[in-house]
């Protein structure tokens, strides 16, 4: 029995845990509020890790980039395009929740009483990203003031070079411990889900189920509406190439990056379809690709934007305009601490929540349907890496057009190929 559970797939075993918290909850009632310490447990869990990942694996992927001075110019170039793709998709997603609100008539708030957290205005959020204490702002969990530290303690390491390199061994070794715990912690999301699900069934109805489709709707519409104005905008307009050309070329690496949902497992697909289809020198992709892997997150951070609304509208917690900033701004830099953990996106919202002060139990009523919502998000966040390699690469002169040009529609059985390089 112990071996058949450990061969069921995580993403699985929490949808299950999703439909059997709901099975419970309306089947027991008042007895399923019982199971709640099982899903707050989880929740802590989560809060546990927030600070030391995003501090620790933050740090770690700055350091990790040892040429900055021979790559300086396309490292900005880099860092800004995936920056502003992100901002951009998180700002769809924000959008498509306000106007079609899967969250409404829900009203999970009435039984909780939950208040939004009242959020200072833009401006002095701005300023008070540096921080005075970087101590305190970790004990206290100040999440844009860790990013900050954390990034100008990275850039200070590297321009340290050798006189640094143990405590870039440091982080190294400290975020593969990171890592680890996360995995741990990862693994008691089904016991976690399950309370919580019996907890919100046995409180409020199958209402919750019913949105969960509205859910998904939205941000694969997201995701549709970001790859096609968002990337096939930019290629054309800032490159001046066909997009049909780029999507032909890289619907090898889109497909890989739908079924196994992993970017950084679908990159050597990725960079694949990159050099050979678009016509990408093989240096930009080797710098570019791997990056957007570890901090490009698009497809995630439109995820954030439809299930923070969602989130809102289900507990009753009107965001101002101000709220939706410091959505937008949270995402966007956390992007770049919380990419290619396992569970980033469960993560990432986390962030973004505790950001806003909205409820954290709304991680338990999106994570039954995470597996669903993460096929389209990661191939987003593929395509977004897809895009940028190709936009630096025009910049730089260093695009074979004819290649691009030329390039004919990716053919099934190289896509057969491909994954099954992936399983290997």
């Amino acid at each position: 029995m112990v071996e058949l559970w450990k061969e069921i797939p995580l993403w699985k075993k929490i949808f299950g845990a999703l439909i059997l918290g709901l099975i419970a909850g309306t089947t027991l009632g008042e007895y399923a509020l019982m199971l709640k310490p099982l899903g707050t447990l989880f929740v802590n869990l989560i809060k546990m890790l927030i600070v030391p990942l995003v501090f620790v694996t933050l740090v770690t992927g700055i350091v990790s980039m040892d040429d900055l001075s021979k790559m300086k110019r396309i490292g900005l170039k880099t860092f800004a395009l995936y920056l502003i793709t992100t901002a951009i998709a998180i700002s769809i997603g924000l959008g498509i929740g306000v106007i079609f609100e899967p969250g409404a008539g829900i009203a999970l708030g009435s039984a909780t009483a939950v208040t939004a957290k009242s959020a200072p205005g833009l401006i002095d959020t701005l300023l008070n990203i540096v921080t005075k204490n970087p101590m305190s702002s970790l004990a206290n969990g100040n999440i844009l003031q860790i990013i900050f530290f954390a990034l100008m303690l990275g850039i200070s390491i590297n321009l340290a070079g050798e006189k640094a390199k143990h405590v870039k061994s440091f982080f190294v070794s400290f975020s593969e411990a990171m890592f680890k715990m996360t995995e741990i912690v990862i693994k008691f999301a089904p016991i976690g889900v399950f309370g919580l699900m019996a907890w919100v069934s046995a409180s409020y109805g199958m209402d919750v189920l019913l949105s969960l489709g509205k859910v998904i709707l939205c941000v694969y519409l997201g995701c549709i509406l970001h790859v096609l104005i968002t990337m096939g905008g930019g290629i054309a307009f800032f490159a001046k190439l066909n997009p049909k050309n780029f999507f032909k070329g890289i619907i090898g690496a889109q497909s890989v990056a739908f079924t196994t949902t992993s970017s950084s497992g679908t990159l050597p697909i990725t960079t694949e379809n990159v050099v050979n289809n678009l016509g990408v020198s093989k240096p930009v992709a080797s710098f570019v690709l791997p990056l957007g892997a570890t901090i490009n997150m698009d497809g995630t951070a439109l995820y954030q934007g439809v299930c923070a609304v969602f989130v809102a509208q289900a507990f009753g917690i009107h965001l101002d305009f101000s709220q939706y900033m410091m959505i937008i701004l949270t995402s966007t830099l956390a992007s770049i601490g919380t990419a290619g953990v396992p569970g980033a996106g469960l993560i990432m919202l986390s962030l973004v929540l505790t950001t806003v002060g909205l409820p954290l139990e709304g991680i338990a009523i999106i994570a039954g349907i995470d597996r669903i919502l993460d096929m389209a998000r990661t191939s987003v966040n593929v395509t977004g890496d897809a895009m940028v390699s190709l936009l630096i690469a025009k910049s730089e002169n260093e695009l074979n057009e004819n290649v691009y040009n030329s390039q004919k529609a990716f053919i099934e059985d190289e896509i057969e190929v491909e994954t099954e390089k992936v399983h290997i």
